[in-house]
């Protein structure tokens, strides 16, 4: 059954509830919570499915808000509340509401959603997209025992989280979060199965995921091991590595619908680990409504702590920076070897007296190798008379002599 209603009030909305309510045969409600969807009309439809599906589950009231402020001065003074009522098989198992507010009434929300809240049941609100940055100090939020946000339609998935961490209040928590709960449930059965100590993890994803992250800092937390973060292709989470001593413990996902587990002494297992729609994680949610202790420290921990794997221009870049570091260090450490490139001329006067004091002490020792020297020189210039030029000096000298002795004979 649909009933639309235009220019209507909080008080006709409940009146035309009833009415459809007898008009089903079912007079009591039978209905265990409240859901508020802050959306849009453009996410306002796949919003609504999946809030009719989780219904199925846990029968409640939707109330769609689409806030519709207006972009013309005109828009905005007029003040509008128009309502489309679901109820039967169009609304799952509850009843649903879409309320649009036109004008300042944007701006007040919760005063059309209070009168609507089903009686001594809890309330949920959600948003699908364009969350606030304080859920718990938003007017709609402040009346919610949960509050459910979703960091992947954020235009900064990863920053969301530091976002969220900031302004976490208890009853707060996110898609993103419940999205790894397969992988938490798979990754803690393993270690219960065969328990091992853990020295470090790797978990590969593809980029701008903020599960990945999440799952990675629940990893830092718990076991308190350094985790390393790749970045693959997708889709969703790929793979989760656990190293031990005896050997890697993989969970690996390649293509988003069946997993395998693979530990050391044991043979490899397929497992169901299928990524799920949005119908699915929000029944989740709405499972326990108590604060998620586990999120909560998950989140506080900055994603700085997830280390990234260095690739060959980042170690090539840190090796040259290193042995840069080590010829600066030396060349500080050993300055006397710069004073060497120094020229003579503008070497300083004071290394005069070092000079002098240098010499000072080799002349006592080199007395004896110089005697030495004197006689290798003397032998050498001996053979020196047979040269040419010696020789023929030599000769006439001794000629004059011997014709002496014969005329002095005759």
């Amino acid at each position: 059954m649909k009933i639309d209603l235009t220019d209507t009030t909080s008080s006709k909305i409940n009146a035309a509830l009833m009415d459809a309510r007898r008009a089903s045969g079912s007079t009591a409600a039978g209905m265990v919570l409240t859901l508020v969807i802050v959306t849009d009309e453009g996410s306002a439809y796949d919003a609504l499915k999946a809030a009719n599906d989780a219904s199925r589950e846990h029968p409640s009231r939707t109330l769609a808000v689409i806030k519709r402020a207006g972009r013309s001065p005109r828009a905005r003074a007029e003040t509008r509340l128009d309502a489309e009522i679901l109820v039967g098989t169009d609304a799952g198992s509850g009843e649903t509401v879409v309320l649009r507010m036109h004008g300042e009434l944007a701006a007040h929300a919760q005063s059309v959603v209070l009168p609507l809240l089903l009686p001594d049941a809890p309330v949920v609100v959600w948003w699908p997209e364009n969350s606030p940055a304080h859920p718990a100090q938003d007017p709609l939020g402040a009346i919610a025992q949960r509050r459910i946000t979703d960091a992947v339609t954020a235009e900064s998935p990863v920053g969301q989280l530091a976002q969220r961490a900031q302004s976490y209040t208890p009853g707060d928590t996110d898609l993103a979060w419940t999205r790894i709960t397969g992988w938490r449930s798979m990754l803690a059965a393993a270690l219960d199965g065969k328990p091992a100590e853990i020295t470090s993890a790797v978990v590969e994803g593809e980029s701008y995921n903020p599960s990945v992250e999440l799952l990675g800092l629940w990893l830092t937390t718990r076991l308190r091991i350094p985790v390393e973060r790749v970045v693959t292709g997708g889709p969703g989470i790929t793979s989760v590595t656990l190293r031990t001593k005896d050997g890697d413990i993989t969970l690996d996902r390649p293509d988003g619908l069946m997993g395998t587990l693979s530990m050391p002494g044991a043979p490899v297992r397929q497992v169901a680990l299928k990524r799920r729609e949005t119908s699915e994680l929000i029944a989740e949610e709405l499972r326990r409504l108590d604060p998620d202790d586990i999120y909560a420290t998950a989140v506080r921990t900055p994603v700085e702590r997830l280390r990234e794997p260095a690739n060959a221009e980042t170690a090539a870049a840190a090796k040259a920076a290193k042995a840069a570091k080590a010829v600066e260090a030396a060349v500080t450490v050993a300055p006397a070897r710069v004073s060497a490139k120094v020229p003579a001329e503008a070497a300083p006067a004071a290394e005069a007296p070092a000079a002098a004091a240098a010499k000072a002490p080799a002349k006592a020792p080199a007395k004896a190798p110089a005697k030495a020297v004197t006689k290798k020189t003397v032998a050498r210039k001996t053979p020196a008379k047979s040269l040419p030029g010696t020789a023929a000096k030599a000769t006439p000298a001794k000629t004059p002599v011997k014709r002496a002795t014969k005329r002095s004979g005759s």
